[in-house]
């Protein structure tokens, strides 16, 4: 039975990397696949998905305003389809994760979906947010803060390191610009807990 997941994590904890490998396993047992991602993001060239540890592959870009039930109709028409998959999830609208659940419903397709869940300011993206109203299975791709335990929030920094707390909830980025975090300290990132005397809680130096 066809389904819509959501993989979801904070900032560099491997989502495309994980992606890209399942892709890949559908493909090596001679199955096709249709690859989306958000055409905001432009970091590994236009209309591809990239990981850090180098690998990519190409993709469709999707913007807010495309119908996404119609796009994967039309892929599927063009040929057997065995799953989607989307990147940069949280940049879909409300409207496109229902034209989601829509293509998994009545296109018999299964939709896998990777994404942040919530933005430097600790707020829901609106696509995640209609991702954990709206997914069948939900699966969580862990990453570590500094002091070791598991990272759920993400600090956004400027040129020279400093935690910046106001902005656009949009602004492309990847480690120069993001740093993940557990709970506590980016609640001390951001000046809502006192940090620990002569330690930065961002990167955790003394």
């Amino acid at each position: 039975m066809a389904k819509l997941y959501f993989h979801y994590s904070t900032m560099n904890a491997g989502k495309s990397t994980l992606l890209l490998q399942a892709a890949h396993n559908y493909r090596e047992r001679g199955m096709e696949t249709f690859l989306l991602t958000a055409a905001v993001d432009t970091r590994a060239g236009p209309g591809t998905i990239g990981s850090r540890i180098g690998i990519s592959a190409p993709a469709t870009a999707f913007r807010p305003e495309d119908d996404l039930f119609a796009v994967i109709a039309e892929r599927l028409a063009a040929g057997p389809c065995a799953c989607v998959f989307i990147d940069e999830a949280q940049f879909l609208t409300r409207d496109q994760v229902w034209q989601l659940a829509r293509a998994v419903d009545d296109l018999a397709v299964p939709v896998m979906c990777y994404g942040l869940r919530v933005d430097f300011r600790g707020e829901l993206f609106p696509g995640s947010a209609a991702l954990l109203a709206l997914a069948d299975e939900m699966r969580e791709v862990r990453t570590i803060c500094h002091c070791g335990k598991k990272a759920t929030m993400v600090v956004r920094i400027d040129e020279a390191g400093r935690v910046l707390t106001d902005g656009a909830q949009i602004e492309i980025g990847g480690n120069e610009r993001y740093v993940s975090l557990c709970r506590r300290h980016w609640r001390e990132a951001i000046g809502d807990r006192p940090a620990a005397s002569g330690t930065d809680p961002v990167f955790g130096r003394g």
